[in-house]
């Protein structure tokens, strides 16, 4: 636990708004860039700290999104469960594997996963899927296969995952990508508080700085939701050039954690 200056509090409210207008303008993608925004910018220089802490905010965005999906009726909720119960224990697992690991390391492979959610972003989803698909004994066993392997990454990098959920979910199961999205949050939520819990019994989550952020993303993520429908027309433009942010910041973190400059 670290005692936040002023200054840090706000550069973490700031933080925040940024994570939130991006997650709500650009609908994913957006909670990659809080593990580097505490480390490089609010000034959290332990890694392991800030992998702790960014979980809460990500796991807090989550659940805030989950709410509004399920009142459109677009969670799966059978699917999404048993997914996000295999997944939980995959990050339990990946997070006590992350905090051993050293904190430059994790940072440089924490960019190498930043280039691959660069990547994924530009790639166009499909929108086809079977609207009426439920949990079953054909789908149950890649269910349990891919949250596993979901919430392990999510656990050791301290990230929401939605990037490998969203496409794990459809491929397990065959539902659209609407479906995916909303199903997804319950993985994300629980993926974030299963590795929260991990690190918060270290001693490695700020709670005064996960508050701001949090309290930052609810703001910047309203802003943002607000102004994707202005936007609209312009979504495949505005993901790549989120995409072209987040290789920069990659690039950045890598030449920092390694030492090149």
């Amino acid at each position: 636990m670290t005692t936040l200056t002023l200054l840090q509090g706000g550069l973490g409210l700031a933080s925040g708004s940024l994570v939130g207008f991006s997650l709500g303008l650009v609908g994913g993608g957006g909670s990659i860039l809080a593990v580097p925004l505490m480390v490089y910018l609010v000034g959290i220089g332990d890694a392991h700290l800030a992998i702790g802490t960014s979980a809460v905010a990500v796991a807090a965005n989550a659940a805030a999104n989950l709410a509004t999906h399920a009142r459109q009726g677009t969670v799966k909720w059978p699917c999404a469960s048993v997914f996000a119960a295999a997944g939980a224990t995959g990050a339990l697992a990946g997070s006590t594997v992350g905090k051993i690991v050293d904190g430059q390391q994790l940072l440089a492979l924490f960019a190498v996963l930043m280039m691959v959610v660069g990547v994924l972003m530009l790639r166009k989803r499909a929108g086809e899927g079977d609207l009426g698909v439920r949990l079953n004994r054909g789908n149950l066993p890649k269910l349990l296969g891919v949250g596993l392997g979901a919430g392990a990454l999510s656990g050791f990098f301290g990230i929401g995952g939605g990037f490998l959920i969203v496409p794990g979910l459809m491929l397990a199961t065959g539902m659209p990508i609407l479906n995916a999205v909303g199903s997804s949050l319950v993985a994300v939520t629980a993926f974030g508080l299963t590795t929260a819990a991990n690190y918060a019994v270290s001693g490695l989550l700020d709670w005064g700085l996960a508050a701001v952020f949090i309290a930052g993303g609810i703001v910047g993520g309203l802003i943002g939701a607000r102004s994707a429908r202005g936007l609209s027309a312009h979504r495949g433009a505005l993901s790549t050039v989120f995409a072209g942010l987040i290789f920069v910041v990659a690039t950045y973190m890598l030449v920092r954690s390694l030492g090149i400059v």
